[in-house]
């Protein structure tokens, strides 16, 4: 609070920060003014596989940069550090050079950049990897990239380095882009559980979840934990990030070499939205192998079926295959919308919702079965590339779409989406007593007549008349006795 400051007694930090800034840009004094506390970037690292810095120190002349016809510095390859120094420093073939100016004896710059140099242009140069220059006319058509995806950390440091980095390239006139990205996903981190014995002196041991025994109460609550090499309790220490201090971290070959690449892909995608934190769950792990499971043997269970390639009449189609149709393709149409958005756990749900349609339509003919299965395979296929790369191929697909890499999109079949008949929440006094189908153009003095003569209005009405009948459009109808 400001005391002792004229008009602006009384006021908080904040509030007389403005208020002064106020009046002195009214009075024309000046203005308010964001000051970063980056100033100078000390960028000298004493480390040896780094960006070399193009300095030659010289007795007479003082620090000489190398002349450009002797860039870049290469560095040597056959150094091996051995944790007493900088190996660059004793490499006389690397440190003893002649002066560019007066020819004299002088060393090499024997500090090496910071490593955000090396990470804050390279996909620029990725654009034109040959380039005799820095960047050539290639990195403008290739750049800025659609999508970044990195970890929180990388917003905050290495995206904060390589925009600086790509405007002043722009500023140089090297490129003609000032953003390295249009679009950026932050992901959220991976959290595991966590275990630990601590030693007299406070030093804590941590050990991997995976070589420790958990015990459950009967809600499935951790309340205790062994180390399964001796049988002896460790600390629950709760979920953090998954990190080397914690031991913590699962290895993905062990997961790779038990279930298979597909099954880690597919949990990571559905255990939580990308920009979210993600718990690590092996009880997920194998409900996602057993998902795949089950998407693999319906396949070769009905590979006859699915073999059966005979077009059909959308319009002459029996119930069960428009029903069938009418689910995939409305769960298509939202898995390509969570596509767009990135929202990859969603779009397994979907691939989920397909398979318990398939799996449970029964009556469904041979070609609206090959149909629907082939929409599954390809919605999952970015998430599971191998598991459904073989099924597309073993199960004809290939013949007739070409490899599953190459095959078209499914589109959305909006006819099949369209019904006959909708279905309303039937409700009494406001309470959900069952479900109505009408006429999808039925009027509302159909609908009010439907209801009425519905058996659960005349199961739980008790003989009452209808007082008033409420009609929502398209969801309920509610009628008051």
């Amino acid at each position: 609070m400001c005391v002792n400051s004229g008009k602006y007694d009384g006021l908080a930090y904040d509030a007389a920060v403005d208020a002064i800034a106020a009046d002195l840009k009214a009075g024309g004094f000046g203005d308010k003014q964001i000051t970063y506390r980056l100033r100078d970037w000390g960028i000298s690292r004493q480390r040896y596989w780094g960006t070399p810095i193009p300095i030659i120190h010289c007795p007479s002349c003082g620090d000489v940069p190398v002349p450009e016809q002797d860039l870049p510095v290469v560095l040597p390859e056959d150094l091996v550090p051995d944790g007493t120094g900088n190996p660059l420093a004793k490499s006389d073939a690397f440190l003893n050079c002649a002066c560019p100016k007066c020819g004299a004896a002088a060393k090499r710059e024997t500090d090496t950049m910071d490593t955000f140099v090396d990470s804050a242009w390279y996909f620029s140069r990725y654009a034109a990897p040959d380039a005799q220059t820095m960047v050539d006319a290639r990195t403008d058509y290739w750049m800025p990239m659609d999508q970044y995806i990195g970890g929180i950390e990388h917003a905050i440091l290495h995206l904060l380095y390589s925009r600086f980095w790509a405007k002043v390239m722009r500023d140089l006139g090297l490129v003609a882009f000032g953003e390295p990205a249009k679009n950026l996903l932050t992901q959220g981190m991976v959290l595991n559980e966590t275990f630990y014995r601590e030693d007299a002196a406070g030093k804590k041991t941590w050990y991997n979840p995976a070589d420790v025994t958990v015990s459950f109460d009967d809600k499935g609550r951790p309340v205790g934990a062994v180390l399964k090499a001796d049988g002896q309790p460790v600390v629950l220490g709760g979920i953090e990030k998954m990190s080397k201090s914690k031991n913590n971290g699962v290895d993905p070959q062990m997961l790779i070499d038990h279930y298979g690449a597909d099954t880690a892909r597919l949990f990571t995608m559905f255990a939580a939205p990308p920009e979210q934190q993600l718990e690590w769950s092996g009880a997920g792990v194998d409900g996602a192998s057993r998902f795949l499971r089950r998407v693999w043997a319906f396949g070769f269970a009905n590979r006859e079926a699915l073999a059966v390639r005979a077009p059909f009449d959308v319009a002459q189609l029996a119930e069960a295959d428009k029903t069938l149709r009418r689910e995939i393709h409305g769960v298509l149409k939202q898995a390509d919308f969570d596509y767009q958005r990135l929202q990859y756990n969603t779009v397994v749900s979907a691939a989920m919702k397909m398979l318990n349609a398939i799996e449970g339509a029964k009556g469904a003919t041979p070609a609206v079965l090959r149909e629907t299965y082939g929409v599954l395979l390809r919605v999952l296929y970015p998430v599971v590339p191998h598991v459904t790369f073989e099924l597309w191929k073993a199960l004809g697909y290939a013949d007739e779409f070409g490899p599953l890499l190459d095959a078209p999109w499914p589109k959305v079949d909006e006819a099949a989406l369209e019904q006959a008949e909708i279905e309303l929440v039937l409700q009494i006094n406001g309470k959900v007593r069952g479900a109505l189908k009408v006429a999808k153009d039925a009027s509302r003095e159909a609908i009010e007549a439907a209801a009425v003569a519905d058996e659960m209005f005349a199961k739980f009405a008790e003989g009452k008349p209808a007082k008033k009948i409420i009609v929502v459009p398209g969801r309920l109808v509610n009628v008051v006795v």
